[in-house]
């Protein structure tokens, strides 16, 4: 088998895991936040045998990044879970997917890291699918706008725990540091859920069902994606990470009967085309940088 073949099929049903989640949450019969409070929670479990594997058990303290990552991670849910209630999973997922150009953008100004005129062009056609497919959606779910809104912040929440967690990974293994920001982010929702007064257990053995399903696509999602991103060219990787939004969008189609509008599909394509645009964009580094 080609060296690449199987990181590539990782990489595709990783995908899938993590497109079949933002429909999990709807099936979950419980608080969007609570949702990802039970999503963490019983990822745990999971988990921990991972961090366990460098034998030093639970008597090393997480790094401060880590439960940092696992702060941004909690925001992240809590708005993308609250954009899953509002507006389509479809959109939801695309918008929630432009984290990447938000990384950039936040590394332009954070570390100096200046982005050329590819990623400036990528920016701009994701921003203008982003607006397509809000603007399109408004005749459609009442609340619509609010759940693009709550969707494009969950980028920027995830593009922060992009950040934290890449510092994180330089002390600490993939098992230890996932474990770490998951057990991070539990008493947050916890909090938030409580605050807002959601339900926090689901009222149906289905619900609880799909609060598992959750558990099991975050940790199996997430695990072959990462595993599978250190053994791929990272143009090949961004485009089928990608699969996501196409994945949820079927699935939402034959669970909940969600119909995209051609001007939806379309907005959906420019902001997918834009992120991939600029994840491929090379990073110039400021002039400052290059004197010294």
């Amino acid at each position: 088998m080609n060296s690449r073949a199987l990181p590539f099929v990782a990489l595709i049903l990783g995908a899938c895991a993590i497109g079949f989640v933002p429909n999990l949450v709807r099936l979950a019969d419980t608080g969007p936040a609570a949702a990802g409070f039970w999503r963490m929670a019983l990822s745990l479990p999971i988990l921990l045998p991972m961090m366990l594997r460098d034998g030093r058990g639970l008597a090393l303290r997480p790094s401060n990044a880590s439960l940092l990552a696992g702060l941004f991670f909690a925001g992240d849910l809590a708005f993308w879970h609250y954009g899953i209630r509002y507006t389509s999973v479809a959109n939801a997922t695309v918008l929630a997917n432009l984290s990447p150009v938000v990384v950039t953008a936040v590394a332009w100004f954070a570390f100096k890291e200046r982005p050329g005129r590819v990623f400036l062009t990528g920016l701009v056609l994701a921003l203008s699918g982003a607006w397509t497919m809000a603007a399109a959606a408004q005749g459609g779910r009442p609340g619509a706008l609010l759940g693009d809104l709550l969707s494009v912040t969950t980028a920027l929440w995830y593009g922060l725990y992009f950040i934290a967690m890449r510092q994180a990974r330089q002390g600490e293994g993939a098992g230890r540091a996932m474990f770490w920001s998951t057990a991070g982010a539990v008493p947050i929702l916890l909090v938030v859920a409580i605050a807002l007064g959601e339900p926090l257990a689901p009222a149906s053995m289905g619900g609880w069902l799909a609060c598992l399903g959750l558990a099991v696509a975050h940790v199996t999602g997430q695990g072959a994606i990462a595993w599978a991103l250190g053994r791929l060219p990272t143009a090949t990787a961004s485009v089928v990470v990608l699969a996501q939004p196409v994945v949820a969008a079927i699935v939402a189609f034959f669970l909940f009967r969600e119909i995209l509008t051609p001007l939806q599909m379309a907005g959906g394509v420019l902001t997918l085309i834009g992120v991939v645009i600029a994840q491929r964009a090379p990073i110039v580094a400021a002039p400052a940088q290059r004197a010294q």
